[in-house]
Order: structure tokens, then sequence, then C-alpha cells
């Protein structure tokens, strides 16, 4: 298992992107999404500090949109977070 997949809030936050209409979300949409799932709120430094690692590894890509950093998965980001959809399912059905 890739390093990234151990921390829940990195695959959830991939699984959100995922999930998004046009494929990315403003770090606050995310943010916004993350805490209702949670029904908690997080510390913006724990949060951005997930998103950076995400970046980091290659699976999130960031850009700027005007005053807004926006959020989308990589090709790689997809692939993993589709397996590990998969291998879920897999689990539940057993």
């Amino acid at each position: 298992m890739s390093k990234w997949l151990r921390s829940g809030r990195r695959r959830d936050i991939c699984v959100l992107l995922a999930a998004a209409d046009d494929g990315e979300l403003r770090g606050q949409q995310l943010k916004s999404r993350l805490e209702s799932h949670y029904d908690d709120r997080l510390e913006p430094k724990s949060f951005y500090g997930s998103l950076s690692a995400l970046v980091d590894a290659g699976f999130v890509e960031k850009r700027t949109e005007g005053l807004h950093d926006v959020y989308a998965l990589t090709d790689a980001g997809l692939r993993r977070t589709q397996e590990h959809g998969a291998w879920v399912r897999q689990c539940l059905d057993e």
C-alpha cells in the first residue's frame, strides 16, 4: 500500500475530488465538504498540510484561479482512488 493511502483524510480528500462535477474544487469548498462529512471542524493548518502532502506526492495538482487555490486529482491520484474504491467494494461484498 502506498504511503498516501494510510491517511483517511487524504483518501477522503481524493474521493471528494474524484466525485466533483468538474473534477476540481477550491480549497475552501473541499474543506467545507470534508467538515460536513466528519461533522467536525478541521484545523486549517492540518487540512492544508494534508493537501500539500498529496500535491508533493503527485496525486493532486494545485493551481491558482484569482484569489483561490483550486485542486484536482492527477491521473495517478484518480487511479489510486479508483483502486482503493474497488478494494473497499470487494471487501464489503465478501
